[in-house]
């Protein structure tokens, strides 16, 4: 009898499991509602981080709605975070645009597609372990300062643009005047309503600066955003014929930095969104990697682009009431729904999307705050990768930022601690080794 009793008991902790269809079934209506206000939220970023990297809007959407299956359906097999919102990350969209430049439009698709190759064997023998030993957090936030630098400036321009038919010989004349103090209180607008609601819900801001700018519209001749409706079409991601040997080698590296920044930012996220879970569940960073290659493997298919559990999606999902991964289906289905019908997004003024993306930035760049609990020389080089992101460049700036961190160190343990150069090295990798295992995992 007693051992009925256990299995009975087993039983219902079966059904109960976060991945079950039966927990899932409880929380259907809160996670419906919270992929709806999220999904909403998802688009203006979607549609920023796509012009900020030189891609088709649509294909960013698309993008985005096809991360959200993969999502959902790997939270049913190996489930990674519980509440994590799929996106196209705003800190790669500087690095996607340089690849777009370098390599042309037409190779972009065999970029992401060797990317996710690489993640699939970083997720394959867990190395992810690794990385953020190798390469210190610290100097991924100094990376994503430089970025969200770029975002800033960029998305500022919209913030004075007017129509071209109203563009006079006189650069501030009256309308560009109208148009600049409009945003200035669009953003003020958003800037309050944010540090009213960032604890409750953080999604009232855009929906607030997006249907007021939209009703704007209509009586005030402001820029709108022109999403270009192209086709989506499956196609093998190969390279094109005039690829040189000397490109392919420079694309490897480009598609090696691309990889390891998406891992590195997808382990933080988890860090994070594992303090946020409602229900304080565990999260596995190489669960959500396989996620993560999965679908930037199927996006190369049709051109898409890299992705990975945003922190702001993910914190708006938990605070809008997401329980499960559910919500992240029905966060697709919003952005999917907006692919397919673009047209509903020339609504969308110009302005409103600045203020929405000059925030972004501005996280981006006050994740510095966070590199003060490290210490002065952290912050001093997280200081110094961003400026040289900025200047110089994300990939060629990371290098000389690692290369600089390299150098230091490596003469601080010789000329203080009397060590052998090789000696350095050697413990260097003893340590990683040792380190990795005290991660996430």
């Amino acid at each position: 009898m007693s051992k009925l009793k256990e299995n009975e008991s087993l039983d219902r902790e079966f059904v109960t499991l976060p991945g079950s269809a039966a927990f899932q079934s409880q929380y259907f209506l809160r996670d419906t509602a919270a992929g709806v206000i999220t999904g909403a939220m998802a688009i203006p970023l979607t549609i920023g981080i796509a012009i900020m990297s030189d891609y088709p809007i649509k294909v960013g959407l698309a993008t985005v709605a096809f991360a959200c299956l993969i999502g959902w359906i790997n939270a049913w097999l190996r489930p990674g975070n519980f509440i994590g919102a799929p996106g196209i990350a705003a800190g790669l969209a500087p690095v996607l645009a340089m690849g777009v430049a370098t390599f042309g439009w037409e190779n972009m698709a065999f970029c992401i597609f060797l990317t996710a190759v690489m993640q699939a064997i970083i997720w394959k023998f867990n190395w992810q372990r690794f990385l953020l030993v190798a390469v210190p957090v610290y100097l991924v936030e100094g990376l994503l300062a430089g970025v969200g630098l770029k975002i800033l400036l960029k998305f500022s321009e919209f913030t004075y643009e007017i129509p071209e038919e109203l563009v006079t010989e006189i650069f501030w004349n009256a309308t560009r005047i109208q148009m600049a103090a409009i945003s200035a209180v669009g953003l003020g607008l958003f800037l309050f309503l944010f540090s009213k609601f960032k604890d409750t819900q953080p999604a009232i801001p855009y929906f607030v600066l997006i249907i007021g700018g939209a009703l704007l519209a209509q009586f005030v001749n402001v820029p709108m955003i022109n999403v270009e409706d192209i086709d989506l079409h499956f196609k093998l991601p190969l390279p094109q014929a005039d690829v040189t040997f000397l490109m392919f080698g420079y694309m490897v590296l480009f598609c090696a930095m691309l990889a390891i920044v998406d891992v590195i930012e997808q382990v933080m996220s988890n860090a994070a969104i594992e303090k946020i879970d409602p229900l304080k569940r565990k999260t596995n960073s190489n669960n959500s990697l396989l996620a993560i290659w999965i679908a930037n493997l199927g996006s190369s298919f049709f051109h898409g682009m890299t992705n990975l559990d945003g922190l702001a999606k993910s914190t708006t999902n938990k605070l809008a009431g997401a329980m499960t991964k559910f919500s992240v289906l029905v966060i697709g289905g919003v952005v999917g729904f907006f692919t397919f019908n673009p047209h509903y997004l020339n609504y969308l003024p110009k302005f409103a999307l600045a203020a929405i993306m000059m925030f972004t930035g501005y996280k981006m760049i006050a994740g510095l705050v966070h590199v003060t609990h490290h210490g002065p020389y952290a912050l001093i080089l997280a200081i110094l990768t961003g400026g040289l992101v900025y200047k110089v460049g994300i990939f060629e700036g990371l290098l000389i930022a690692m290369a600089v961190h390299g150098v230091i160190h490596f003469l601080v343990y010789t000329n203080h601690d009397h060590i052998p150069g090789k000696e350095v090295i050697k413990r260097y990798f003893e340590n990683l080794k040792k380190d990795s295992s005290s991660h996430l995992q």
